[in-house]
């Protein structure tokens, strides 16, 4: 009999693993990411409060129509910048990077490089 490994849960038990280590602070909150099928998610949120400090999509209306030509990579890309100018506006400068159990590749990594590129610091 074949068992199909359930990719998701693996995914989830890393992404528990890691925030086992990573704690978001009101002086560096938490960049977290979430990556569906088809668009991208990152917040910044304060663990301390429960509180989300800034977030950007693929789905949010200013992104719509700047990403509705691009490959998913790009969006990506653009998702980080934005994240990165609402955290800014926020005054928030210096971040901790959780990838969400996702490897450090593709997506996640362009949404990282595109926040790094406009002034977040992790």
């Amino acid at each position: 009999m074949l068992k199909k490994v359930d990719r998701n849960k693996k995914r989830v038990d890393r992404h528990n693993k890691i925030r086992n280590k990573i704690v978001g602070t009101p002086e560096r909150p938490r960049l977290n990411v979430y990556r569906s099928s088809n668009h991208i998610y990152a917040q910044v949120i304060d663990d301390v409060t429960g509180t989300t400090i800034a977030s950007a999509s693929t789905k949010d209306k200013e992104i719509v129509a700047r990403v509705a030509e691009l490959t998913k990579v790009d969006a990506a890309k653009v998702v980080g910048t934005e994240v990165a100018k609402r955290a800014q506006e926020k005054g928030i400068k210096s971040v901790v990077f959780d990838r969400g159990g996702y490897l450090y590749h593709g997506r996640v990594k362009s949404l990282a490089e595109g926040a790094r590129e406009n002034g977040l610091d992790f």
